[in-house]
């Protein structure tokens, strides 16, 4: 049995008694009624301590998902509340108005200056006294429906940008009047806030804010500005929130591979240790083990963990149980949560094909199944390994075929860059959940219609994946090959990072983008730690444009590569490769220029290796058994696709 006695340690805030220092800060989902209600309660049962629910829009100028500007919340707060108080778990609701960062619907933005937002660019309207004196009686009248709704407490976000952070930073509040001008003065706009909520609620009713220790603007609050913020608040607060950034670096409040674990501790400490009132930080923290850490060291004194939980929603009851070994990982891609949501409008998860739907799909496995039968997994990458742990959970008899000899397929590979190495924490507890559930795993074993036959399988699962081209495709010209692409030091991104042959890194390379992808990224960092000058020549006009939601996923790697010295070279496709240069033309202009290279590295679109799921359908008339394909066998390429749709055959056979 695990022991973490400060994460088990109660936490008094207010007149409110958390049980445990676990909090999962307020994020979005894109759900609502029922199935946010689900959502939280998935990771109520699994032991969170405090569940603050996403925005809350208090104005129906700003809304969300939760009117909690009109009485027509309370249903929906009486049935939460009831449902996760049943696990223990204490509830608070996070207020919001968005400010400038609202679009013109359903009307012209408002702000305290007139500065746009940088990601939607449309000049806000300046808030007059009465709108100020009109907004601050919505965030009251707000937190008086969540104390009528049987919530225990509120939290004004006051972080990332939003309308009172606005009206915080001196980036983005360049007003005259007391609201304007010194700390004390932008800070009036929250503390008035914070007294009109006051004299709404119940004496003891805990009332919070989240600022930002940094927001990553020039001129705008960093560390000592948000120190004397929190000092100024400290007298009307129940308990702080340190987050950081704003939209203008939006990664930042919202992390990446590029990120180290804990990545925002170093700044937001120097915050949360100037207050006496309890503190939560966040930021990459994925462990029990590592909260405990934090709380002990005197950091702070709640922990957020939401991307881990979003994986798992168990981690806290199997951490406190021991079983941290059952513990599915966050890779932190957020390509699943903040990709998905932002594009798609609705929270998933890389890793949890339940994350976001949990009304009809469940967290683990169903089973057992009601027939046994024998499955045999072609392929050991992350789609052939969540196939046959889910079958083997279903009480099947699994055995698990791989050619070369360790599984973990294309993700071993994207891994073996320093800056993504976390994305093997997948394949690595999917390695031990084979052992755990008894699959058989056959390494350094090529799979022919013999060996199926001789196996006896009831259920084939094709996860065979997908190889580089090596002809010289590019999509800008599809049906003509690059001229030159076959000479020796042009290489795959296989080759590059050293799998299927090994390229010989030169002091001067190109990498051609075709994809848009992570791959161009990690093979860019393979050719810098070789001490090599990159040049990379996209057809996109954006490093990492082909990857879901950029600013979220791929901005991080952006900065990192580009304050390397490496030149992105956008909307040109290659003319042709010598051996000591690479032209390449404009495309829609037919411009050209050439750069030296004595290593390129073109990094295009995969074959799928899908030449025995061919054979095997062609001759489906002759099998005694079912043959189904997932991951990037089926012309996918992404972890998220592989394990998703493993995990939909898998889950009914």
């Amino acid at each position: 049995m695990a022991s973490y006695p400060s994460v088990f340690q109660p936490l008094q805030i207010g007149g409110c008694t958390i049980p445990n220092r676990i909090v999962r800060t307020a994020h979005s989902t894109g759900t609502d009624g029922e199935e946010l209600i689900a959502y939280h309660e998935a990771r109520a049962k699994g032991g969170v301590g405090l569940a603050i629910i996403e925005i809350a829009g208090v104005t129906p100028q700003s809304p969300t998902k939760i009117p909690v500007y009109s009485d027509k919340v309370l249903p929906f707060y009486e049935e939460l509340s009831s449902r996760l108080h049943a696990h223990g778990t204490q509830v608070f609701q996070q207020l919001w108005h968005g400010g400038a960062t609202m679009t013109r619907v359903p009307s012209r933005p408002i702000a305290p200056s007139p500065i746009p937002n940088v990601h939607v660019g449309v000049i806000p309207q300046v808030m007059t006294k009465a709108r100020i004196d009109d907004t601050v009686a919505a965030f009251a009248a707000a937190a008086r429906r969540v104390e009528q709704g049987g919530l225990d407490g509120v939290e004004l976000h006051a972080a990332h940008g939003y309308l009172i952070g606005q009206f915080l930073s001196p980036a983005t509040n360049h007003r005259d009047d007391e609201y304007g001008g010194s700390t004390e003065n932008r800070s009036r706009f929250l503390h008035e806030i914070l007294a009109a909520i006051r004299s709404e609620v119940s004496a003891g009713f805990p009332v919070g804010i989240r600022i930002s220790g940094d927001e990553f603007i020039e001129g705008g609050i960093d560390h000592i500005e948000a120190e004397n913020i929190a000092q100024l608040a400290e007298p009307h607060i129940d308990f702080l929130d340190v987050s950081m950034g704003t939209y203008w670096r939006f990664h930042k409040f919202l992390s990446t591979l590029d990120d180290p674990l804990g990545y925002e501790l170093d700044n937001n400490e120097k915050v949360t240790k100037v207050v006496d009132v309890p503190t939560i930080v966040t930021g990459r923290i994925m462990t029990l083990d590592h909260a405990e850490h934090i709380i002990n060291s005197g950091v702070a004194d709640m922990v957020s963990i939401v991307r881990a939980m979003i994986a798992d929603p168990e981690l806290v009851v199997k951490a406190e149980q021991g079983r941290e070994d059952e513990i599915r990982p966050c890779i932190g891609t957020s390509m699943g949560c903040v990709a998905q949501l932002m594009t798609t409008g609705r929270i998933q998860c890389v890793v949890n094909v339940a994350a976001g739907q949990e009304t009809n799909v469940p967290f683990e496995t169903p089973g057992p199944a009601e027939v046994k039968k024998k499955v045999l997994v072609v392929g050991g990458g992350p789609a052939g390994m969540e196939a046959a742990r889910t079958a083997a959970i279903r009480g099947h008899e699994v055995h698990l075929y791989e050619m070369t000899g360790e599984l973990g397929g294309q993700v071993r590979m994207a891994a073996s860059v320093p800056p993504r190495s976390d994305l093997e924490a997948i394949t690595r507890w999917l390695t031990d959940e084979l052992d755990r559930h008894g699959v058989q795993v056959h390494l350094r074993t090529p799979v022919d219609p013999d060996l199926i036959v001789e196996v006896g399988a009831d259920e084939v699962i094709i996860a065979t994946g997908s190889t580089p081209r090596e002809a010289g495709f590019q999509l800008s010209a599809p049906s003509v090959p690059i001229p030159g692409a076959e000479l020796p030091h042009v290489a795959t991104s296989w080759e590059v990072l050293g799998f299927g042959g090994r390229a010989k890194l030169g002091t001067k390379a190109v990498v051609v983008d075709d994809t848009g992808t992570f791959e161009t990224v990690s093979v860019a960092d393979k050719l810098l730690a070789a001490g090599a000058e990159v040049t990379i020549v996209s057809r996109h006009e954006q490093l990492g444009g082909g990857v879901t939601y950029p600013p979220a996923t791929v901005e991080a790697s952006r900065e990192r590569l580009f304050a390397a010295g490496v030149e992105f070279i956008p909307s040109m496709a290659i003319r042709e490769i010598t051996p000591s240069a690479v032209t390449a033309y404009g495309l829609g202009l037919g411009h050209e220029r050439t750069f030296e290279a004595d290593t390129v590295c073109i990094v295009t679109y995969h074959t799928p290796n899908d030449e025995l799921a061919g054979y095997l359908a062609e001759h489906h008339d002759d099998q005694p058994f079912n043959v189904h394909v997932v991951g990037n066998a089926n012309g996918t390429d992404t972890i998220q696709t592989a394990i998703h749709s493993a995990s939909a055959i898998t889950r009914t056979l």
